[in-house]
């Protein structure tokens, strides 16, 4: 085995444990390195969302398991993040790679700042969905597919916030 993969290796271990830990930030974190290797935007993308399809799928499990899902959010934020995923996903795929490397670089920079900021503030708790949950859903979802990561910096920041 050839030396990126050991990188490739080490990249993805190091965001789990960061994003297991606060349960966001694997985007952010592997979209920089993979941009930092000088992999095309549209190809880190890819890839690090078929890589949380198993990682998520088995937080989700998890968290299923342990009776930590309201329900009632997850159809609120599954819907407006599906098409925003969908609409971000398009225009990468179709924006020059040269072009979209300044705003995908720009993007992860403040996605960091937003992390960092979001880490300093306790709110408190709500006892009922808010209403802007699905748009938060929509813009989330876009910013996730169109930049590799966002969907939870901004979601669990917000939803917790």
């Amino acid at each position: 085995m050839g030396a990126e993969f050991f990188l490739l290796f080490a990249v993805g271990f190091f965001a789990q444990l960061v994003d297991g830990a606060l349960g966001m930030a694997f985007g952010v974190l592997t979209n920089t390195a993979l941009l930092m290797m000088g992999m095309p935007a549209a190809q880190a993308s890819a890839l690090i969302h078929t890589v949380e399809v198993f990682t998520t799928s088995a937080s989700a499990a998890s968290h299923i398991y342990h009776r930590n899902v309201d329900w009632r959010i997850v159809w609120r934020l599954g819907i407006g993040g599906v098409v925003g995923a969908v609409l971000g996903a398009w225009i990468l795929s179709n924006v020059d790679v040269s072009a979209s490397r300044r705003y995908v670089y720009a993007y992860l920079l403040l996605m960091g700042l937003f992390i960092l900021l979001k880490s300093i503030r306790i709110a408190p708790m709500r006892q009922r969905p808010a209403g802007w949950t699905a748009p938060i859903g929509f813009i989330a979802g876009f910013l996730d597919a169109s930049g590799g990561g966002g969907w939870g910096p901004v979601l669990t920041s917000t939803l917790i916030g």
